[in-house]
């Protein structure tokens, strides 16, 4: 599936066990995985809708940063997937991913290996969401894209899910809610410059009874946006730094 220059060298991600700390989400593998097949088949479902109209944009190969369970990488068809959950990744191997146990911000591949790389849900589970975004942006071709998937701060469901992790939530404790300016401002300091968003997920938390269609542009009324920032060139970031 993959020719080896894409991958991380054989000694480098075999090093992942011993430097990688154990991710909590181990300890709710088994929930986490088991919820897109029951309450949140149809959420996942509309996400997943929402990714395809992105998908044509994006050179590969593909490298999903918090593949989890390979749940979005198995159905969207990005091959290799990072993730610290041991638990996690065997499932997403199950699912035929390429996995690698580590971090975003650890440098498990080689410069420019990547088309594109994706971070769904998981920016704001990221301790340095901005040493990640540096490390995609060293890991993308000059012409690649990073795509997003986001619950926005500001959002209905952002609001929702900001009192779960108020309410100490198995999941959302652990979770930084970013506006979409916030998420901007850390796309542009890491090199990216927006040029498509995707908005849907527009039916209320705990009311979601049918299928939706995908919307362009930024709404803060949509539960889920999917942002696509293509890769700045090192040049002009280098003069921009200068400048200051």
């Amino acid at each position: 599936m993959f020719s080896q220059e894409y991958l991380a060298p054989e000694s480098k991600a075999g090093t992942r066990r011993d430097t990688t700390e154990v991710s909590p989400f181990d300890d709710l593998a088994l929930d986490y995985d088991t919820w897109f097949d029951e309450e949140g088949k149809l959420i996942f479902a509309i996400k997943v809708s929402a990714f395809h109209e992105v998908l044509p944009s994006l050179p590969k190969p593909w490298l999903e940063v918090g593949v989890g369970s390979g749940r979005f990488a198995q159905a969207l068809g990005i091959e290799t997937g990072v993730d610290p959950s041991i638990k996690l990744l065997k499932m997403a191997r199950r699912r035929g991913i390429t996995t690698f146990l580590g971090r975003g911000e650890q440098e498990l591949f080689n410069k420019e290996s990547f088309g594109a790389v994706f971070l769904i849900v998981t920016l704001y589970f990221l301790d340095s969401p901005s040493d990640v975004l540096k490390e995609a942006y060293r890991i993308i071709v000059p012409s690649g894209k990073i795509a997003l998937g986001l619950v926005l701060k500001e959002s209905p469901w952002g609001k929702f899910y900001q009192r779960k992790k108020e309410q100490g939530h198995r999941f959302y404790k652990y979770a930084t809610f970013y506006r979409y300016d916030e998420v901007a401002k850390l796309l542009e300091q890491g090199g990216f410059s927006i040029e498509q968003v995707i908005s849907t997920l527009f039916q209320r938390p705990d009311k979601v009874k049918r299928m939706e269609l995908p919307q362009r542009g930024y709404s803060p009324s949509a539960g889920f946006t999917v942002i696509v920032a293509g890769k700045r060139d090192s040049e002009i970031l280098l003069a921009e730094s200068q400048s200051y």
